[in-house]
């Protein structure tokens, strides 16, 4: 399948571009406003269907609205009427057409034209109006209030707020680009004559600057956010794309002594803490049991023993444990336990407690295994 997409060096074309070239059988014929009619022209006689997301929205004068949106748009059509078959068409609109400005104006235009040319061709023509698009390769700045509170929080820099109790309704960009692949296969969800992006998510922008702000506390802290809510997990993935390219890495706190040393990794909302340990040879640690607490240790290089025994009673558990053979030993509440490095080098061992320490009911008692 071959498919002509315009707008392909922006937010969505990009998307797309890098999302269906992963795909089988698929071949992108990319258009860039620069390339001219003539490539236009060729490229509407080899696709088999046009993905139509090139557009105006910040120009520098109301004109360029019409003579990116309709007037491209119309040249579009005219080269596809010059084909001896219909060719289907894929458009993303915009929700602002329903307002009386000139972008809105401009893309109902466009909307005209292609509706008009899948009458007079027979072609399927399917119409997304999207709302706010996030997601990553979205330009801070432009158009996208999302992006650009990402930009700037995970600079450190305040957001400004005029509004907080304005609603936004967002759409994740892999949902989109979903969408629109479903549309092209006529599994789309059409609703009024639109096609629709299923999943969507009501916001005020209230709400997304407090969801924004904590998640550059949050990695002060070596905290990440709740992800088992779709909106957040999806806005905290598109955070962490707007991440400063020197930014990528970040210092841990390392408690170490002549033992070895122990460093917390991670600390989850509701998931638990993660961290590790490295340990000398011949050293012991741990010698303490939870009340409720319960760990998952992990030794992924170097050889030893975990040992365990339930709180009253005197049998010893052990388990060898080694980075050669990956083994996760579970580490229940009421055992004390203590795991031994019994060989000649370091031995690291990745360690997973279901909550996060809490100083003031640390959950911990000394007991010798």
């Amino acid at each position: 399948m071959k498919i002509l997409l315009t707008g392909a060096g922006g937010f969505l074309g990009r998307n797309f571009l890098w999302t269906e070239k992963q795909m089988e059988g698929v071949t992108v014929l990319a258009y860039h406003h620069d390339m001219g009619e003539q490539a236009l022209a060729s490229m509407c006689q080899a696709c088999d269907a046009v993905v139509h997301l090139a557009g105006v929205n910040r120009p520098q004068t109301e004109q360029e609205f019409e003579t990116g949106n309709a007037d491209f748009t119309q040249k579009l059509v005219d080269s596809l009427m010059r084909r001896e078959t219909g060719c289907p068409v894929l458009y993303s609109s915009s929700v602002q057409v329903d307002l009386d400005n000139a972008y809105g104006r401009s893309k109902k235009r466009a909307e005209e034209i292609l509706r008009a040319y899948g009458v007079k061709t027979g072609a399927p023509v399917r119409i997304f109006r999207l709302p706010n698009v996030f997601g990553k390769w979205c330009r801070p700045h432009y158009n996208s209030v999302v992006a650009t509170f990402c930009y700037q929080a995970a600079r450190g820099l305040p957001l400004r707020v005029d509004d907080p109790a304005r609603e936004l309704q967002l759409v994740y960009i892999d949902d989109v680009v979903a969408a629109f692949w479903d549309a092209l296969h006529g599994r789309g969800m059409e609703q009024d004559g639109f096609y629709l992006v299923p999943v969507s998510y009501p916001c005020t922008v209230g709400r997304l600057a407090e969801l924004v702000r904590s998640f550059y506390a949050q990695r002060q802290s070596i905290g990440v956010p709740d992800l088992k809510d779709p909106f957040v997990s999806k806005l905290y993935s598109t955070y962490i794309s707007f991440l400063p390219e020197d930014g990528f890495r970040y210092p841990l706190l390392s408690h170490a002594d002549d033992r070895g040393s122990f460093t917390e990794f991670m600390r989850t909302d509701g998931q638990g803490q993660f961290s590790v340990n490295i340990s000398k040879p011949h050293i012991r640690k741990g010698g303490h049991w939870h009340q409720s607490k319960h760990e998952k240790f992990l030794v992924v290089y170097g050889q030893g023993v975990i040992r365990l025994r339930q709180v009253g009673c005197t049998e010893v558990v052990r388990y060898p444990v080694s980075g050669e053979k990956l083994e996760v030993v579970e580490i229940p509440p009421g055992y004390t336990h203590e795991i031994e490095n019994t060989g000649d080098g370091d031995m690291v061992t990745l360690m997973w407690v279901n909550e996060n320490y809490d100083p003031n009911h640390p959950d911990t008692y000394r007991m010798e295994v």
